[in-house]
């Protein structure tokens, strides 16, 4: 197991936003890039699964193949690709796709989800790591988890959760260790 200073902050290529009351979902990513990672789901119902994407877990669609893919896209890096292929499962496998989301938007989800499938949604649930999750079963039987973490409190529960295998929280003060502009563990990585 790699020792925690083996890590640092790269926060800045994520297009997640910091926790928070008022965090704020980045905008739909209409770029193109090369993909690091992405997901490929078969469908035998393209257009009923592209819409529940869409209108259920507020993906947009990036471009497709009519009959044959639909290349779905939120935040930069959450790229879902559906296609077309017969037999889907009778139940949703046990592993699982987490994708980000701000707190402020797991209320609103669950409810789109719930207008076009009312039985798709588990939870929300909070989680030992200090993040609400909400489970979605999609039309092609999918398991999505939308995952917000939570405003970090040091004296809380998450937080000894964390300390206890080793993860200490963000500091607040500037300047505080391992960020740029003071030494840390972490500032031959920044």
């Amino acid at each position: 197991m790699a020792c925690m200073s083996d890590h640092y902050n790269a926060f800045e290529i994520s297009p997640v936003p910091a926790p928070g009351p008022d965090a704020v979902p980045p905008e739909p990513f209409h770029g193109i890039y090369g993909m690091p990672a992405f997901v490929t789901i078969p469908t035998d119902d393209l257009a009923a699964s592209a819409e529940f994407w869409v209108r259920g877990l507020g993906f947009f669609e990036l471009f497709a193949i009519p009959g044959t893919l639909v290349h779905l896209r939120r935040w930069a890096f959450q790229d879902v690709l559906l296609v077309a292929a017969p037999g889907v499962l009778d139940e949703a496998p046990a592993m699982s796709l987490s994708i980000a989301c701000v707190l402020d938007q797991v209320d609103s989800l669950v409810e789109s989800c719930r207008a076009l499938r009312p039985d798709c949604v588990e939870g929300p649930r909070d989680t030992y790591w200090n993040t609400r999750d909400v489970t979605v079963i999609t039309p092609e039987k999918a398991r999505i988890v939308l995952t917000a973490a939570k405003p970090f409190d040091p004296a809380g529960q998450e937080a000894r959760n964390l300390a206890a295998i080793g993860i200490t929280g963000p500091d607040d003060t500037p300047g505080g260790p391992g960020t740029p502009d003071t030494p840390g563990d972490n500032a031959e990585h920044a």
